[in-house]
């Protein structure tokens, strides 16, 4: 037993005695083979528990020589490359050839318009929180005060997971801001940003997975007031200085009082009265106060605590800002459609 493990040694020492290289590549096919992080020499270490006591002194010098052996030889032929003894793999380029010319890549209209949203939040203290997109019934509508015989737990609005009645795929990112309240305690400042599915049906203008940006703030003696004016920061920032908002009552089942948010979009020509409505007016997010019965789900002192939370969807902005008249294209990677955005950021 012990003979042949010695003659396995000695057959790996001939074997770089007799190595030789050429080129760069072969010297690094050499370090990898005897010096590398799983090299063969480290394995013959191993064998040291089938050596006879009596001649594991023996074996363990052997093995030194062999190390020692393989660092002497890649040292020699490093050396060697390096003096131009050998080649170096280089001399085969021909360098005053034209090189192949490499296209700029662009970003995806909803990542722009994303980051652009991402960085005017970060600019007032919010900070970025992402979470899972399989998500369990109970962070996803429980949590978020929606009832159990509510339409959106219908299978004809989610995307349950196979053979599950708990597990689907996420409705909203306002699972996200369930898990930041059981997990975290106030204050709480964070948008969520993420991809979102719904089981409708595709057209021009929905599609059965699109991207949202959800914001939450929750503190002691949150107010409308607060949300109104972190809104209207927004809108401005994102729309101009001059830019105008309006807010309806409306109704979610996570906030209370609710509201839709409108931006005056002007009626300055045929596209304006056609995505107003002849209004002027455009609606951009959802928002509202959040109802207690969702902090008291999640954990937190209704008593001592109040918040807000808004949320918009990312390809409706992005249509908006750069005149996209159908969603499809924002999915379809249609290379001629999204090198419009080259250079944009």
């Amino acid at each position: 037993m012990s003979s042949d493990i010695f003659a396995k040694v000695q057959s790996v020492l001939d074997s770089i005695k007799e190595a030789s290289v050429t080129n760069s590549q072969e010297l690094e096919t050499f370090r990898i083979k005897y010096l590398g992080s799983k090299n063969e020499i480290k394995a013959l270490f191993g064998e040291i528990k089938n050596v006879a006591n009596e001649r594991k002194k023996e074996f363990g010098q052997l093995l030194n020589d062999v190390k020692k052996a393989a660092e002497d030889k890649f040292e020699q032929f490093r050396g060697e490359i390096e003096s131009g003894d050998v080649s170096s793999g280089a001399g085969d380029l021909d360098l005053s050839a034209p090189s192949e010319p490499l296209e700029i890549g662009s970003r995806h209209p909803v990542s722009i318009i994303l980051n652009r949203i991402i960085r005017i939040f970060e600019r007032i203290g919010f900070a970025v929180a992402e979470e899972r997109e399989i998500e369990d019934d109970w962070h996803n509508f429980t949590a978020m005060n929606t009832p159990a015989d509510h339409p959106a737990r219908d299978m004809q609005d989610t995307f349950y997971l196979k053979d599950s009645t708990s597990q689907l795929l996420r409705t909203h990112t306002s699972s996200v801001q369930a898990r930041i309240m059981t997990s975290q305690k106030p204050p709480i400042r964070i948008i969520a940003p993420g991809r979102v599915y719904r089981n409708e049906t595709i057209s021009s203008r929905s599609h059965c997975q699109f991207h949202q940006v959800e914001g939450l703030y929750i503190d002691k003696d949150v107010s409308f007031a607060d949300l109104k004016q972190t809104l209207l920061y927004f809108a401005r920032e994102m729309y101009g200085v001059d830019t105008e908002i309006r807010l309806r009552p409306s109704f979610f089942p996570f906030t209370e009082p609710s509201a839709e948010m409108d931006v005056y979009w002007g009626l300055n020509n045929e596209d304006d009265y056609r995505i107003t409505k002849g209004t002027g007016w455009l609606e951009i997010l959802g928002c509202g106060m959040v109802d207690p019965k969702v902090l008291e789900n999640c954990g937190i002192d209704p008593e001592e605590y109040s918040g807000f939370a808004f949320g918009m969807g990312i390809e409706r902005q992005a249509m908006l800002q750069y005149k996209i008249t159908d969603i499809r294209q924002l999915f379809e990677n249609d290379t001629r459609f999204l090198k419009q955005f080259s250079g944009v950021m």
